[in-house]
């Protein structure tokens, strides 16, 4: 036995050599197959765990273990590409942001799965159900290429949190009216229909010191009207501040253009110089951490919880723990919509925005026996019922015939802004630089966060370097 067969991870045989006979047949022994996978820790990956443990059934008949590495959202990029850099070898599986995908690929550590979804026709059925932009994010390096490499685990994208017994409450609603001649939005639908201009105003309107009253009871702390991702650690204020600028009509370097996409001129340009400057303008009504430069999507999501906002933009990912009373304080007073966007000139509202959730990949060094039961699994996990339990239980689903069937809004309050906003979600940086690009731009996002560098020089500072950096890299002519 080589030291490799060893590792944590790869399957273990218990009486592989062993053959039963049988009235003159000889029947192989199962086996005893262990996958070891690395997740981020949040509930999508908390809730698959759960469910593979309750009801998986491996069709080959071997005893399959999914033994899951729990890793914590801040930690998680850097984990893992510790142990895929080492050598050790521990993963089989893992759950990997889009991001991810040129970087590993390019070092060997992710393997192309196009084989195995054309040698197996459901498989491959399942994939073409699969929404566009889910599998161009998830799936394909280069991006957007017919190449391969990962399986949707959980898909999500960013919605409205509100709190109606807030948002609904009649002064409240007659204030707001007297204040700015229009309606509070207040229903699902309504937030549907909110843009940033009304975003805005129901920030100005909610800011509420201790002691004011806030629906008719006097306030024991500060309040205030909104939140949303402004922090400097790994992708945080990037993934809000990217739909702002889709929106306003600007871009982020193009890798589907190699090599003639510039960032100089593009990341930079009026249209995202706006965009910003827009994205900058609302942090002031929100809790002052978000001016600290660490309102993360954790904290945005604690401090809606704990009753202190009365909208929040986040992950569908991190809805859970707002539905249950054990850790929110607001659990039976919600209302979810729609991610608001841009109005345009024709009355309607641009939704453009960063695209949420994780594939699926396999490693390069799994053995074939893995490989066939991680396979297995996967088909399982993508089957319309197993799909629809995910959601039931607070997953999401990109396959088409699960997300249109009527009772898929019932599932949970947020999935009615599900459908809705999936033709709107674009993606950023598949190649092997991103954690560069993403470090560096974080860092600027965050001196313009904090109130230390305006929009234009903050943008200007990011085109330049990624320039340099990609035209040393051979990605820009």
């Amino acid at each position: 036995m080589t030291a490799m067969t060893k590792l944590k991870g790869l399957a273990t045989v218990a009486g592989f050599a062993a053959t039963l006979f049988v009235g003159g047949a000889t029947v192989a022994s199962a086996e005893d197959i262990t996958l070891t996978m690395a997740v981020p820790d949040w509930p999508p990956t908390r809730i698959m765990k759960k469910m593979f443990d309750e009801q998986y059934k491996p069709a080959s008949g071997n005893k399959v273990t999914l033994d899951v590495d729990f890793i914590p959202w801040p930690d998680f990029y850097t984990r893992v590409n510790a142990s895929l850099t080492s050598g050790e070898q521990k993963y089989n599986f893992a759950v990997s942001d889009s991001q991810w995908l040129g970087a590993f690929v390019e070092g060997g550590y992710f393997r192309k799965v196009n084989d195995l979804i054309d040698a197996d026709p459901e498989l491959k059925a399942t994939m073409e159900q699969m929404h566009p932009a889910v599998v161009a994010a998830y799936s394909t390096y280069p991006h957007k290429t017919p190449n391969y490499y990962g399986f949707p685990q959980f898909p999500d994208v960013i919605v409205t949190y509100g709190r109606k017994d807030v948002l609904c409450n009649d002064e409240e609603q007659a204030a707001f009216k007297a204040k700015f001649n229009a309606k509070l939005p207040c229903t699902g639908e309504e937030i549907d229909d909110m843009d940033w201009d009304m975003f805005e105003k129901i920030g100005q309107f909610f800011m509420r010191k201790k002691g004011d009253k806030l629906a008719g009871q006097v306030l024991d702390d500060d309040f205030y009207g909104i939140a949303y991702q402004a922090g400097k650690g790994y992708d945080f204020s990037s993934m809000q501040i990217n739909g702002f600028i889709w929106q306003y009509g600007g871009n982020t370097w193009d890798e589907t253009q190699i090599p003639t996409g510039q960032a100089e001129g593009v990341v930079n340009s009026e249209a995202a110089v706006k965009a910003l400057d827009h994205y900058l303008r609302l942090i002031q009504y929100m809790p002052p951490v978000a001016k600290t430069g660490t309102m993360d999507i954790f904290k945005s999501d604690e401090l809606f919880r704990e009753g202190k906002v009365a909208m929040n933009l986040d992950w569908i990912g991190l809805g859970e723990a707002s539905l249950d009373p054990k850790s929110s304080k607001v659990s039976d007073k919600l209302v979810f919509g729609l991610m608001p966007g841009l109005r345009g000139a024709d009355g309607k509202i641009i939704r453009w925005s960063n695209i949420g959730g994780q594939p699926f990949v396999l490693t390069t060094w799994t053995t074939d026996a893995q490989i066939k039961e991680a396979m297995g699994f996967v088909k399982w996990w993508l089957s319309p019922e197993i799909q629809h339990q995910f959601a039931a239980g607070g997953g999401q689903s990109a396959i088409k015939s699960v997300y249109e069937d009527p009772k898929y809004v019932t599932y949970r309050p947020w999935n009615r802004a599900w459908a809705a906003s999936l033709d709107w979600q674009k993606d950023v940086w598949h190649v092997p630089q991103f954690f560069e690009l993403l470090t560096q731009q974080q860092d600027q996002f965050d001196l313009a966060i904090t109130g230390k560098q305006d929009a234009k020089t903050t943008l200007d500072n990011i085109a330049k370097f990624q320039q340099n950096l990609l035209k040393e890299a051979g990605l820009i002519q």
